[in-house]
């Protein structure tokens, strides 16, 4: 009969999912990454949450001191004074028994007096939970590669016996690409930061190995802010349960949900595809907005306008947002891309659905989302985790994507992201009579029977009207259609 074995929490709930629970306890664990990555900071946080368990905890620091870390947790807002610290400067001063604190300088003494040091305050302390900060400075003073493992053994034995977790950062400023330590110990967290070209730097963390427990693997976007780090998991759909819903969101104007098959299905993802202006971001509106006309609750996340733009586009349409938004039955969220990271994005999502309930979730506008992306060949890869997920929440899901190019053959997407959509609704610009209209069609339809005409769409200051089917043309959807009525008149009605 197996012993389920304790988990140790980190304080942060998104790096507990992905260790699915936490770490194991009396495990030697090592987190590595460049300066700036947020390692000192993760490591509070797994200290801090032993101390709330009514655990003993040590901070064991090569570099810096403990003025200088007191001003890292006071930067948080965290109190630390019932963490033990361990300076290690100044051999002579740590020898004198009166001696509380001391301060050592590795290249300075030998590594058994630093050693014997080190244990004969965690005999005293007897910590649960242990940060070594860091062993770059061990990998100096060690002076030899043989010397160094040897030493790294000794210290995964010593703890083990201790019934110590330990968390041991490495900066990877004096051998990046040593994997000594990597063999020896438990598990491994990789940290990263990356510099895009424009906007906030980024960065991400991943498992390395973890043995004997299985573990979310991949990258996970996090970010540093004022009480620490917050961690997002990569989504992935299958680990959230599934709620088949039958209901059928309408429009709230009958011709444009015939056009669909009588409306957009729950669970399904609908994407508008079309040049600039021509009205994709309204239709998307428009059923967002019934929706909360109806009491369901539903939310925008726009990239590209700004709320006080789209209450004054909405307005002018007969749609009042506003009061959808003071009742808590509508939200737009306005996304910066050059702010946000993609993992953090999809957790704003996945919040929205799971948390708050919202049952019509739009996305306006995709081009956004893919600048968003560090990596633009991954983008489909979450974007399809992501409608999984809101697919398997019962969520209407609305895609707003715009093409380049306003007529004629020369339009074309950034990507192709039609095979993603359950349906695809097109809008264009034809020109007729020296004016420019516009027309809507849907093209695909997964969930059921759709109208394969193209109607003229027309805005007017009561709202969206979508006219009847423009059979009198052909070559609409290339932007410059051919008149085919023997009718001189043109029978679209402007009005």
């Amino acid at each position: 009969m197996s012993v389920k074995q304790i988990r140790y929490k980190t304080g942060i709930k998104g790096f507990d999912n992905i260790l699915n629970g936490g770490f194991p306890e009396n495990r030697l664990y090592l987190m590595q990454g460049e300066p700036g990555t947020g390692k000192t900071t993760l490591a509070f946080q797994f200290l801090l949450e032993g101390i709330a368990e009514g655990q003993r905890c040590l901070y064991i620091s090569f570099s810096e001191s403990r003025e200088e870390l007191e001003a890292v947790a006071e930067s948080h807002n965290w109190d630390i004074s019932k963490l033990d610290m361990l300076e290690l400067g100044s051999i002579e001063e740590q020898l004198k028994p009166e001696a509380q604190n001391t301060i050592f300088y590795p290249s300075e003494v030998e590594m058994n007096q630093t050693m014997d040091v080190l244990y004969s305050e965690i005999e005293r302390i007897k910590p649960k939970r242990v940060v070594f900060d860091s062993i770059s400075e061990m990998r100096m003073l060690a002076e030899s590669s043989l010397r160094y493992r040897r030493q790294m053994l000794a210290l995964k034995q010593y703890f083990a016996k201790q019934d110590c977790t330990v968390l041991m950062l490495d900066d990877l400023t004096t051998s990046p690409k040593d994997l000594q330590v990597q063999s020896i110990v438990h598990g491994v967290i990789n940290l990263q930061k990356l510099h895009p070209e424009f906007g906030n730097e980024r960065r991400r963390l991943n498992i390395v190995k973890l043995r004997g427990i299985e573990y979310m693997g991949g990258f996970h976007d996090y970010i540093i802010k004022k009480g620490g780090v917050d961690i997002f998991p990569r989504m992935i759909s299958a680990q959230h349960d599934s709620k088949r819903s039958v209901e059928r969101f309408s429009s709230d104007i009958k011709e444009l949900d015939n056009l669909l098959g009588g409306g957009l299905d729950a669970g399904t993802s609908t994407l508008f595809l079309g040049p600039a202006g021509t009205g994709k971001s309204t239709l998307s509106l428009q059923y967002a907005y019934a929706a909360a006309e109806r009491g369901e609750k539903s939310i925008v996340f726009a990239f590209e306008e700004s709320l006080g733009t789209l209450l004054t586009r909405t307005t002018s349409l007969g749609m009042n947002i506003q009061k959808h938004i003071d009742a808590g039955t509508m939200k737009i969220s306005k996304i910066d891309p050059a702010q946000l990271s993609p993992g953090e994005f999809a957790d704003q999502i996945r919040t929205a659905v799971l948390k708050d309930n919202f049952k019509v979730v739009s996305i306006d506008s995709l081009n956004g989302y893919l600048h968003a992306m560090p990596q633009e060949q991954f983008l489909t890869l979450q974007l399809h985790e992501l409608l999984a997920f809101l697919a398997g929440q019962g969520v209407a899901t609305l895609l707003v994507l715009a093409q380049q190019g306003m007529m004629g053959h020369m339009m074309n997407t950034p990507i192709d992201l039609t095979y993603l959509a359950d349906t695809v609704v097109i809008t264009r610009y034809f020109e007729n009579a020296g004016t420019v209209r516009k027309a809507v069609s849907v093209i695909k339809q997964r969930s059921g029977m759709h109208e394969t005409t193209i109607r003229e769409l027309i805005f007017t200051k009561n709202g969206l009207v979508v006219g009847r089917p423009l059979t009198e043309f052909r070559g609409v959807l290339t932007g410059v259609p051919e008149f085919t009525s023997n009718s001189r008149e043109n029978s679209i009605n402007n009005e």
